[in-house]
Formats: structure tokens, sequence, C-alpha cells
């Protein structure tokens, strides 16, 4: 227990399984330690009595060992029990002096041999107990790749299936990913089926929404014919694992209007006055194809258990992943309790809520729950409103219980900054996201070829987007993008501070359009520092000033750094470097940091961010004229 002053304390404890468990706070009087407080004040005006000692004596000799057991007290508590009893012995020693025999005792270490033994005084407890959820370590970072199945075919006329995404493990490895994330693949409904970019009437042979789950070929628990079978599925799973790859799959609770269930459990949907069933919408949008599901039914307890069994059958074929689709449309304690099903079988099961909505609700689906949560870097462009944002995540109350995935893309997302032929802008984004959270993940073939057209210039929607159509996506895609991606993640696994390292630190740059930060791990034993030019396609340059103490540099000392993407090392010396950064050359440096004479490199506590100020010096090492702020 460590004091914080002004009677309050600290202490922890460690869980080394994953699982669900319940905590409570206990104290009590030491009537020992009371006594042992008061000696040391006696001793210091002179004024022991022989009464004094032998009180301690008396207590002294009531203490037990904490933990009970014979074994346990013989291996671990022999020593300091003999230690009490000595001490008992010393006091109760006639012929010496008492103001001696006060001073000997005192100087025996007796408040680490008390602590070992339960005190004789009375107990409290907290009343309640807290709830603590222990995630498995591949909990702690992820990389994740999304691919949609029915486009993996090497052969335009037919679609891909679960044999063709295992024939594509092999290059989802080579670039270091360790998630292979897998839209619906359960049967997609007729009625209501949307066409390509979205039209309301699908042509003959349009594959449909994977998001309209259910057809007569069954619904959350089949694998569409197309893709396969279950045992494809489990065999993909295996294939994967193979290669140190989790599969997830999307779980998305809502119905095509042809599920067995909306026959089934009428009640489970809900009607509008005129008999129709509801469809789901956004307004404007609408999705003919969709049913929400009715959460206020008077079955509510009967679905929710149907839709625990769709977890446990998909977790019973091996997956280990689920990525929720919309989790904030249905009730929190709906997620509590199926997250808790859940674990209390499969403590190793982790859900990541795909949740666009309001700060709040996204924080709350944390609490009753989810282990990740996307997040709005998805939007957040400019300097400012990355650091604003990332300090709330890292420093603010929700760093203890959200954990943010960042994605530049999804098959519903084109941001507008990403709708540009401009291939270094992408290179930006994905250095930015792989960089800034342990846990990132991309929209895999359409980001990787730098796909950017939007369906209407006001739209985040892709033209021809994968949703409503198959791609052939079977030839590795060949670029600076990909070489990139397998730098980065090479540098994730080879760099604790990237994946394990919970301090973020910004440091300041002069120049808005180069944002600097750096990530370590708590014992100061991995440093990276990121630096990133937000314009790739100008030149940018600027001078910086180094929060040395973030980075564990003495002084004004010099430094060492190894750029982990291209192996380049440099040296900087002091706070005061300048940094260039030419359309020609990388749009951003992952340097891991080492200070040439470790043995003086720092230790103390982690800075706030608001006392983080870093600035960065060039790659090249030379200096260059100063462009204006701005693009």
């Amino acid at each position: 227990m460590v004091p914080m002053g002004n009677d309050r304390f600290r202490s922890s404890f460690e869980v080394h399984e994953a699982g669900n468990y319940r905590y409570t706070v206990k104290g009590w009087t030491d009537p020992a330690l009371g006594w042992l407080s008061r000696l040391e004040r006696r001793v210091a005006s002179d004024a022991v009595r022989p009464v004094d000692l032998e009180e301690g004596a008396l207590l002294l000799g009531l203490r037990r060992f904490r933990t009970g057991g014979e074994s346990k007290e013989a291996s671990v508590g022999k020593t300091a029990r003999n230690r009490l009893r000595e001490a008992a012995t010393l006091l109760r020693m006639e012929g010496t002096p008492p103001i001696e025999r006060a001073r000997a005792v005192l100087g025996m270490e007796l408040p680490t041999r008390l602590q070992m033994y339960v005190p004789q005084g009375t107990v409290f407890a907290y009343g309640p107990e807290l709830p603590l959820v222990v995630d498995p370590p591949r909990a702690g970072h992820s990389a994740w790749y999304e691919l949609f199945p029915r486009s993996t075919s090497a052969d335009p006329h037919r679609p891909g299936t679960l044999h063709d995404v295992i024939q594509r493990l092999p290059y989802v490895a080579k670039l270091g990913f360790d998630v292979l994330y897998l839209p619906p693949i359960h049967p997609i409904g007729h009625t209501g089926r949307k066409g390509g970019n979205n039209r309301e009437q699908a042509k003959e042979g349009e594959p449909g929404s994977p998001w309209a789950i259910g057809s007569e070929n069954g619904g959350h628990d089949a694998v569409h014919p197309e893709l396969g079978t279950v045992d494809d599925l489990r065999k993909l799973v295996a294939s994967a694992r193979d290669l140190g790859i989790d599969v997830a799959l999307d779980l998305a609770f809502q119905c095509s209007p042809d599920h067995p269930w909306v026959k089934a459990h009428p009640t489970w949907f809900e009607r509008l006055p005129d008999g129709t069933l509801r469809t789901a919408e956004n307004p404007p949008k609408r999705y003919q194809d969709v049913l929400p599901l009715n959460f206020s039914t008077p079955d509510w307890q009967e679905l929710w258990e149907a839709l625990r069994d769709v977890v446990l059958f998909w977790v019973d074929q091996g997956i280990r992943w689920f990525r929720v689709d919309n989790p904030h449309t249905k009730p929190f304690a709906f997620w509590e309790w199926l997250i808790s099903e859940v674990h209390r079988k499969h403590p190793e099961v982790l859900f990541l809520a795909e949740a666009f909505t309001r700060p709040k609700v996204m924080y709350e689906l944390a609490k009753v729950g989810f282990t990740h949560s996307y997040t709005y870097f998805t939007w957040r462009t400019t300097k400012a409103e990355l650091t604003e944002y990332f300090r709330e995540l890292y420093d603010g109350p929700v760093s203890q219980y959200f954990r943010p995935h960042l994605w530049p893309n999804t098959p519903d997302i084109l941001p507008h900054h990403l709708q540009t032929p401009e291939i270094r802008v992408f290179e930006s984004r994905f250095l930015l996201a792989s960089t800034l959270s342990s846990h990132y993940g991309i929209y895999g073939p359409a980001f990787e070829k730098g796909r950017h057209k939007a369906v209407a210039p006001d739209s985040e929607d892709y033209l021809d987007s994968e949703k409503y159509q198959r791609e052939v996506w079977s030839k590795d895609p060949e670029g600076r993008l990909p070489t990139l991606i397998e730098s980065v993640n090479r540098a994730r696994k080879e760099n604790p501070a990237l994946t394990r390292g919970r301090h973020l630190s910004f440091h300041g740059v002069d120049n808005d359009q180069i944002i600097a930060y750096s990530r370590v791990t708590d014992d100061r034993s991995n440093q990276v520092l990121c630096v990133i030019n937000l314009d790739p396609a100008h030149r940018q340059a600027g001078w910086t000033a180094l929060d040395l103490d973030a980075l564990g540099i003495r002084g004004t000392g010099s430094f060492d750094l190894e750029d982990l993407l291209t192996g380049a090392r440099t040296t900087w010396k002091g706070a005061s470097n300048h940094i260039e950064m030419r359309p020609d050359g990388p749009v951003g440096h992952l340097y891991r940091v080492r200070a040439q004479d470790q043995g003086q490199a720092r230790v103390s506590g982690h800075p706030s961010a608001a006392s983080t100020i870093l600035s960065i010096p060039s790659a090249g090492g030379h200096a260059g004229k100063e462009r204006p702020k701005g693009p």
C-alpha cells in the first residue's frame, strides 16, 4: 500500500488469467502498529515505561499469519514469525533499562514483519463487490485487414469463396496483419435487394449487400452457399491460425425480410400502422433490404437468448474476434448481458464496437463490456484536431476503459481527404492510424490501391462500392503503400512502444503541417518518435523543441535515432533540431530513440501531455528554407 497524502492510499494487485472477477477492499485497525507508533514518540521524549513494553509483547504474541496454512507459514512466514517472537522476548528482558529495550525493538524493522500477520483489530469492508474483466494478452494490440470473401476469386465470372480466402492468407501474413476481418458471410435476402451504388432495385445477378442477412438458405448461423460451408470456415480459421492470424466475423443483429426468423418469430420485428414491417433507415438513407430487430418485444428474453446462441455457435467454430455492427442501436443492458454470458464460458472472446455515434454512447459501450471501439480518427485531420482528440483518449478518464481502434477507411466511409489520387495522402493517414494507437485496421485492397472515387461530390460512399457488387482482388497490390504497410507492421512487432506503450506525448513543431509525437513503454526501455507530414503533396519544414524528459534524454545531451522504415541512423543533440519533408521523400519517420549514455537516461514519471513539447530534426540533417505554414 502506497500513501498518497491526506489519509489516502493506493494499492494494486495482479491477475494472470483472463476472465471475469469481482473484488472489494477491506481495512482494519491495527493495535500493534498503533503501539509501535506510540513507542517511537515515547523513545523520542525518553518517557518509556515498563507497562508500554509489556503491552507490546502481548500484542506481538497475538499476531497470526495472514494467509494461514502450515505449509505457507513454513515457506514464507517462519522468519517473520520468529522475528516477532524475538522482539517480544526482548521487550520482557528484565535487567535491561526500558529505553534500551525499546530502541532495540525499534531497530528490528517490525512494520514489515507485522504486515505478514493478521491484526487483532476491527475489520471494515467496502460493501459492494466491484467487477473486473481481464482480457487475454492479444487484446492489447492488433492490426486488422478487412476483405470481402466474394471478391477474392481470380475468375471474374464466379464469386470468391472461403477457399479463395485461404489462398490470400500468405499475403495478409506477409503484410504483418494479425486479424483478418470478414464482413457478414451469411445468406443474403432477395426482398428489397440493393443494386450497384445502392440502387433501390437490383439487376439480375447482382449479389446484394452482405448486411441484408437471411434467406431460404438460412440466417445468422449459416454460410452463404456461394462462399462455402461452415466446415470451410473452420478450415479457414485453422489455416489462418497457423500463420498467426485470427479471423474476425461481423456481428450484425438485423435481418433481411427473407430471414427465417421473420416467419418463426414475428414479434421480434416491428410493424407500422399499415401492417408493413419497419425497415431500417438513417434519414435520408433508407435500407429496404434490412429489418431492425425489435428489442422492445414482449418476447425479449427469447430474442436475447437467440442472439447469444448465434455468438456461441461461431465461437464453437473457432472465432475469437467479433466486429459488432451498429451496437449503439441496441440496448446497453443487452450488450452487458450478452458479453457477460459469452465470457462466462469463453473469456478469450473479444468484441469490437463499430459505433460511430455520440462520445458518451461510445464510452458507455466500452463500460458495459466491449473490448475495443472504432473512433473519430477517420475524420480528424489537422494537427490541432488530432492532438486534442488523442489527449482525451490517452490522458482523460476514458483511457481506463476505452481501447481505440483507428481506421483510415471502411467500406461505408471514404472520407473526403482520401478522395484524391495522391497516394501519399493514403500513406500519411496509414502512418497516423498505425502509430497513434495499438489497434488499427484498413479496408484492405481498396485502401492499398488508393481507391478514391466517391459516388457523388458531397458523399462519403465509394463509387461502385464493394458493399453492393463483387470485385476481383486476387492479385497482390504493388507499389509503395503495401511496402510501407509491411515495414510499419514489422516495426510494431519489434517495438513494444507502438503496441503496448500507454504513454503518448505530443511535441511542438513550428509548422502546423508536421505532427510529432512519441510513445514509450512503462519502463522507458523502448521509445519511438513519430514525425508525419500532414500535407505530403508539398514540401514542409520546421524547427522543433523536443521535450527531452519525455524521451528519457538527460539535460541537453546527444541521442541516436534509427528510422524504423528505412534503417537510416542519425544523431541529434539537444532540443532544437530541423526537419524537412519533401514530396519525393518519405511522408513520415518512425524513429527509435536511444540516449548515447543509457545510464543517464531519466526514468522519472511520465510527463503530462500538456507539458510535453517536442521538436524534430531533419532526417537529412540539413537546413532548408522554411515554407509558410499551411498547404
